[in-house]
């Protein structure tokens, strides 16, 4: 299925508040932060630092994040808000990201659901 529009952050207040739950899950291919949208479905917000490379470079990260949230949105908790953070750009591939995703996004919910409050 398509990766539509209303599943993308775009404002930065989005980011904002992703970014000020402060939980988030890694490894060496990402990084993944997380936090309840109160949607029926989950979105996904794409961080690629200038520090990785060149704009080429950079767009080749977003088009593979792009491609793995879509593939793997079934895999993934819903009802959140995700920014992903790609770490090493020589170590980036679709099938590292593809196992990646999910384990990470179910540590975040994990962080999340210890962190809430009663």
């Amino acid at each position: 299925t398509r990766f539509r529009p209303r599943e993308r952050l775009k404002r930065p207040s989005d980011f904002k508040q992703v970014y000020d739950r402060r939980c988030s899950a890694s490894d060496p291919v990402l990084l993944v932060y997380g936090c309840d949208n109160e949607l029926p479905y989950s979105r996904v917000g794409l961080s690629v630092s200038r520090k990785l490379g060149g704009a080429v470079v950079r767009a080749r990260l977003k088009r593979l994040l792009r491609e793995t949230f879509r593939l793997c949105r079934t895999e993934l908790p819903v009802g959140l808000d995700y920014v992903l953070i790609p770490r090493n750009p020589e170590t980036v591939s679709l099938d590292r990201l593809k196992q990646s995703l999910p384990r990470l996004a179910r540590d975040v919910v994990r962080k999340l659901s210890r962190n809430r409050k009663p």
